[in-house]
């Protein structure tokens, strides 16, 4: 066999499976059907251990500040949870301060925070699967414990940490009012929350587009998000709680998180041993999601979605 027929019959081959991706991706959208479809969707992604082998333990967007500067991709998803730490006020918190994290992922963040400020966190996700690796992951020396837990149902006393730190978990939720009481309920009072998300543009000041409203639609439907709330929005539940002196603060990070999408997709070309040896169907599957993380990309880079930051302190009495 020539080396040109190889190089033929390897093109052919990425070609059919690059169609076939994106018919599935087309055809077979992972619809938001309640609490269990996203449990079932990170299920699968932490059981084949795609995004693991490609992202590391955070499974989050990375910081790159403002203006950007190139930096690995792994590192900036570290220095994300540094730099939103700090902007939220929790690196001034003392060591020993019981930090709760909402939407944990594999423990990444949660083990980030226990390692550098000396907390003691609690990590809850919905998914089973990505709490037993956030566990096989944690050092026994680390103060971190995980647990399986419905973000609007957690089974926690009122007024239990000392902060709760969230981040891209309320896409995921419907009920965006339920889940921010439930941020606040478990706060103590003087607790801070920190949170970080996706959000799309406030439609009433600016609305959709054709072209808008059917990308949101395949960003809803393609990662079991039921609504993107918009950082007004959320920052409006915040403040409806009733448990605040002071109105929620908000930032935007759009900008200094905006590679991110990019090397998402890059980190399967540097690394792409991760991917085949997981086998065909890894590399399916990671054809796949390209479509949702360009159009994630466009989203973010013309406004139409926003990463939004949220802080808060609980009222002291």
């Amino acid at each position: 066999m020539t080396t040109g027929l190889i190089i033929c019959l390897l093109l052919l081959f990425l070609l059919l499976t690059l169609t076939f991706a994106f018919v599935a991706w087309y055809f077979l959208p992972r619809r938001f059907s309640g609490e269990q479809s996203v449990a079932n969707a990170y299920d699968r992604w932490t059981q084949d251990q795609l995004l693991e082998r490609l992202w590391g333990e955070h499974i989050h967007l990375g910081y790159y500040g403002k203006p950007t500067k190139r930096r690995d991709f792994r590192q900036a998803k570290a220095d994300f949870v540094r730099a939103l730490a700090h902007w939220g006020g929790l690196d001034k918190l003392p060591p020993g301060s019981r930090i709760l994290d909402v939407g944990c992922g594999i423990g990444g963040s949660s083990r980030l925070l226990a390692s550098l400020y000396g907390f003691e966190v609690v990590g809850v996700s919905i998914s089973p699967a990505q709490v037993e690796r956030a566990r096989q992951l944690t050092p026994a020396k680390l103060s971190c414990s995980f647990a399986v837990m419905d973000a609007l149902n957690l089974k926690f006393d009122a007024s239990e940490f000392d902060a709760v730190w969230t981040v891209e978990c309320a896409p995921h939720i419907a009920n965006k009012q339920g889940f921010a009481d439930e941020l606040m309920r478990v706060l103590k009072p003087g607790g801070l929350l920190v949170a970080a998300d996706w959000n799309q543009r406030d439609h009433s000041v600016t609305p959709f587009s054709g072209l808008e409203s059917w990308v949101l639609e395949q960003l809803r439907v393609q990662w079991a998000h039921p609504a993107f709330s918009s950082i007004n929005s959320f920052s409006e539940n915040l403040n409806a709680t009733g448990a605040l002196d002071h109105p929620a603060q908000t930032g935007n990070w759009s900008i200094e998180t905006l590679p991110s999408w990019i090397a998402s997709i890059t980190e399967g070309i540097k690394r792409p041993g991760a991917v085949l040896s997981l086998g065909p169907n890894a590399f399916i599957k990671a054809c796949r999601e390209i479509p949702t993380l360009l159009l994630m990309h466009w989203a973010f880079s013309n406004g139409l979605m926003q990463f939004g930051l949220f802080k808060a302190e609980r009222r002291r009495r």
